[in-house]
């Protein structure tokens, strides 16, 4: 490998010859070979979107040479175009409020431009990373606001994702509206339910969790671009503050606006929080329902075993012919990832200082990371588990006629005590409980009919009365 020689305020260092970052990258990529990871691909997008706006609102305020700004914007298509991101090589895990990364993007655009100008790499004498491609910003409102546009990127997909899987729960619920079943708290035996209002459940908890995402993703279009270094905009002002978010807005399709108050969104990533917080809470509503269709689906033959789900590989290398929920297992442990990268997320938001939380890296990666991974897995949960499911319509009905938890309904006209009483004899000898109710003359058989009905139980009201 060849090498060019480059030098910043620590003095000189080799990177290699054909590398569009810089020295500071370099320096970077020697710091910190922590783990492996990189940036994630939309926080690359976002940052190249924030420097291709401040090159053309810089133009436009005369403040850059308007050759220069376009080689820039040039530059900035090409990587949004996908060229050039093997060049953004920081590790995750890297110096505070995400310097690093800024600098990779200052570097590559710079030396990119440069190349575009008729320069070379390295030489910095055209197109320079600080003076020009990072003319009017820090890391402290660049990084910021690159963290805020991937989350709004992602959460599209993240949201219609939960929209689908909630309709296809919504569609289950219909199918099985007449599959009649024991209804379980506790994981108890309780009163009869239908699996069309179980799965009728289940999707409007997606779909709350959904529309508390789209809520909490609103507080990210506050933008603190043109905060520069803490807050009071420095070297930026209001004319470019406004521009800059402007051409963001226009490039993402995004509401985004300035920022209310610069210091708060400078000092504070508690709207990340937020955000991170609806996410944890879609993952644990879509979690719990993975979670009921293992238990719903256990067996086939020494377990509960009401709903099918589709084989989708082999279950065990011992036991031929077993089947295991893989779908379901697989979302669960997504949403185990989501909760605890939601850990680390508040961890990282309180230990923010003064002016600043130098520990937006960690936050970003991991906000990124949680709802793309819960993006990607409720696709397959969907499409490879829910939509599916078959009901077992005559074990449901084996395991409710099984169950004294009917007896429930008889507690409005024989009492508390007396009902508790025939459902502990039904248990213990295993005779029904219409037979032990007709045995001691409690009501007449056409009531009782009435009463034990468990279809008119799923309805609600008091049964044999007719009212809801």
């Amino acid at each position: 490998m060849s090498f060019r020689t480059e030098r910043d305020p620590l003095g000189d260092l080799q990177v290699p010859a054909d590398a569009y970052y810089g020295v500071q990258t370099a320096r970077a990529v020697e710091n910190f070979p922590i783990s492996g990871l990189r940036a994630h691909g939309d926080l690359i997008t976002a940052t190249i979107i924030i420097k291709k706006a401040a090159a053309q609102a810089n133009a436009a305020l005369g403040r850059l040479d308007p050759a220069i700004a376009r080689a820039i914007v040039a530059a900035a298509d090409e990587v949004l175009g996908g060229a050039l991101r093997d060049q953004f090589v920081v590790d995750v895990y890297q110096a505070g409020a995400g310097t690093s990364h800024n600098m990779n993007a200052n570097e590559v655009l710079a030396n990119r431009a440069a190349e575009i100008l008729g320069g070379a790499r390295g030489s910095y004498d055209r197109v320079h990373p600080n003076d020009h491609v990072n003319m009017g910003q820090s890391t402290n409102d660049v990084f910021p606001t690159a963290t805020r546009l991937a989350l709004l990127l992602v959460s599209a997909g993240l949201i219609a994702s939960a929209r689908a899987l909630a309709d296809s729960l919504d569609r289950k619920a219909t199918e099985f509206v007449h599959v009649l079943k024991t209804g379980r708290t506790h994981l108890q035996d309780a009163v009869p339910i239908t699996l069309g209002q179980e799965f009728s459940g289940y999707g409007a908890c997606v779909r709350r969790g959904a529309d508390d995402l789209t809520l909490a993703a609103q507080q990210l279009f506050e933008l603190n671009i043109g905060a520069t270094a803490v807050g009071t905009g420095l070297n930026a002002g209001d004319d470019y503050r406004q521009s800059i978010v402007e051409l963001i807005a226009k490039a993402t399709g995004l509401a985004v606006k300035p920022a209310d108050n610069l210091f708060r969104v400078t000092q504070s990533m508690g709207d990340v929080l937020a955000y991170s917080g609806a996410v944890r809470r879609l993952a644990v509503e879509v979690g719990k329902v993975a979670s009921d269709l293992r238990l719903l689906s256990m067996g086939p033959r020494a377990g509960i075993a009401e709903i099918s789900l589709p084989a989708v590989q082999p279950g065990s290398s011992i036991m031929p012919g077993k089947v295991n929920p893989s779908v379901p297992e697989m979302m669960n442990q997504v949403c185990f990832q989501v909760m605890g990268c939601d850990t680390t997320i508040a961890i990282a938001c309180e230990a923010g200082q003064l002016e600043l939380n130098v520990m937006m890296p960690v936050i970003a990666w991991n906000g990124i990371h949680a709802a793309t991974i819960l993006r990607e897995a409720m696709k397959v949960f969907r499409m490879r588990c829910v939509d599916g499911i078959a009901a077992n319509d005559a074990r449901a009905r084996e395991l409710l006629d099984r169950s004294t938890a009917a007896a429930t309904a008889l507690s409005p006209y024989i009492g508390y005590a007396a009902t508790a009483d025939i459902a502990k004899e039904s248990v213990k000898t295993g005779r029904p409980i219409r037979e032990l109710v007709l045995d001691r003359g409690l009501l007449p058989k056409d009531k009782l009919d009435a009463i034990l009905s468990v279809d008119a139980m799923t309805k609600g009201g008091v049964v044999g009365k007719g009212n809801k």
